[in-house]
């Protein structure tokens, strides 16, 4: 029987407690879980693409201890459903946090499911006590003065108050 392979695809800029629930959930369904990093340069990205890859290995390490997933983290370029079939992933992870993220997942699932039908989209809630995080609001937080303690974890907090000079 072949490994139960997901890719979970974003910015991550920066990783939040949000994004490392729905990983830390997603690897508990897979063998092997591929967080793809997306360079995405139309967001105006905090974090230079190599940063925000070495910033997610480090931060999924201990999930990847506890569940027993293979997780790798994957920087890309281009279609998703591409660098689906390059990793070898049946599935796509996608989060959802409230009714307004569905709207647009929807029609991206829809339209990834033309492109290759044989590439399935998960969509995992956001738990209750995340679901509000978004990488954008904690960005603008910090570069605000504000605490993002609670909405990342401690490497990221550390590297993103480096980042915008606190």
């Amino acid at each position: 029987m072949s490994a139960r392979t997901a890719l979970y695809p974003g910015t991550f800029d920066p990783v939040t407690n949000g994004h490392l629930d729905v990983i830390a959930r997603a690897a508990r369904l897979v063998d092997r879980l591929v967080i793809g990093v997306a360079i995405n340069i139309g967001k105006g990205p905090l974090f230079a693409l190599e940063e925000r890859v070495e910033i997610v290995e480090a931060e999924v390490r201990d999930i990847a201890a506890r569940t027993g997933c293979r997780i790798e983290v994957r920087p890309f370029t281009g279609l998703l459903v591409g660098f689906a079939r390059e990793c070898g992933a049946q599935m796509i992870v996608r989060g959802l946090r409230a009714v307004t993220d569905f709207d647009y997942e929807f029609q991206m699932a829809g339209m990834n499911a033309r492109l290759d039908s044989a590439v399935e989209t998960v969509f995992l809630m956001a738990s209750e006590r995340n679901h509000f995080i978004s990488s954008r609001f904690v960005k603008e937080i910090a570069q605000l003065g504000g605490d993002i303690g609670s909405f990342v974890p401690p490497l990221t907090l550390e590297r993103t108050l480096a980042k915008v000079g606190r």
